[in-house]
């Protein structure tokens, strides 16, 4: 099942390292990881996307509690939440251009390039729904595509925070 767990982490050398370190040493795959600054910039936050079973990830999030680096640790798929990915696809058929904005335009699809080579489009949307938008596509029809992984937050009061 896949599982996206937030991690508040200090903003200091090594410590992306040392939570990528437990996922491998436990023989777990990240299929996506994102990480950016918040607040001042003393502390950042990952979304960490992998799969596992509930026990799998909650012994894998106890064991990134322990690292010392980390504030706290929560699996946001235990409950409701909200998930988006952000994908920016380029393709070489002019033609294409009105099929794929009708594709993404759920999506918030907007047209960043468009010359005689290439159009440039971004779109954000659930991980699902970005899924179906590239096989509407079709992968053929893309020359380059790349999608930011799932970024996630609890719904409601619930927080991840200091």
């Amino acid at each position: 099942m896949k599982r996206i767990i937030s991690i508040l982490i200090e903003n200091k050398p090594g410590a992306l390292a040392r939570v990528v370190g437990l996922f491998h040493q436990r023989g777990y795959n990240i299929e996506s990881l994102n990480v950016g600054p918040v607040f001042d910039g003393t502390y950042s936050r990952m979304s960490v996307t992998t799969r596992g079973s509930e026990n799998d990830v909650e012994q894998i999030t106890k064991q990134i509690n322990k690292i010392i680096d980390v504030i706290k640790v929560a699996d946001l798929t235990e409950g409701e939440h909200h998930e988006y990915e952000f994908i920016l696809i380029k393709f070489n058929k002019l033609k294409l251009a009105e099929k794929i904005q009708k594709i993404l335009k759920p999506l918030g699809g907007r047209m960043l390039e468009k010359n005689t080579k290439v159009i440039v489009m971004s779109a954000v949307g659930s991980s699902s729904d970005i899924e179906i938008a590239i096989k509407a596509i079709g992968r053929g029809n893309l020359v380059e595509l790349v999608r930011s992984g799932s970024l996630g937050l609890h719904e409601g009061e619930k927080v991840l925070t200091i």
